[in-house]
């Protein structure tokens, strides 16, 4: 007996059984039909890659599907200012990027300090010749004294 471990050197009475001897486990034994089938071990990740392929695939169609619906690369717009801030109106300068020639339909909007929609404009531009960039300045009507002017969207006319 390792005397260290005691509390103290007159304590020799052990408290504890005889050390325990390693067991080896068994397979357990079941009767036959009374809990079904036994697997053997291996998971079978077949459907489940499957699904998760199926899933990505749609996720990507669906995708390509929005894209062409609503988000047009070729009718880009980038506020540039807004000034003239009255109580009854804003005045918003932006640049719309069209194909060549082409025009575009603004969604132009105008909100208070709180977020809040104050007025709202819609606005077709036309480019001159051959150029594909449109400078404008439109005025907004609102209902209220306006903070911040943005242009929502653009879309080729029609």
């Amino acid at each position: 007996m390792d005397l260290a471990i005691l509390a103290d050197g007159t304590d020799i009475f052990r408290r504890r059984g005889p050390p325990v001897s390693e067991t080896r486990a068994t397979t357990p034994v079941f009767p036959p039909g009374r809990y079904g089938r036994r697997r053997d071990g291996r998971r079978r990740l077949l459907v489940p890659t499957l699904l998760a392929v199926l899933l990505g695939i749609a996720a990507v169609l669906v995708a390509v599907r929005l894209y062409g619906q609503y988000g047009d690369p070729a009718y880009d717009a980038q506020i540039v200012g807004w000034s003239q801030v009255t109580d009854k109106q804003l005045t918003i300068r932006f640049t719309v990027r069209v194909p060549a020639g082409g025009s575009a339909t603004c969604g132009l909007r105008a909100r208070d300090y709180g977020g809040a929609e104050v007025g709202r404009r819609t606005v077709t531009v036309t480019a001159e010749d051959a150029r594909r960039s449109i400078d404008a300045s439109e005025t907004v009507t609102t209902t209220g004294r306006a903070a911040v002017g943005e242009v929502v969207r653009c879309a080729a006319t029609g």
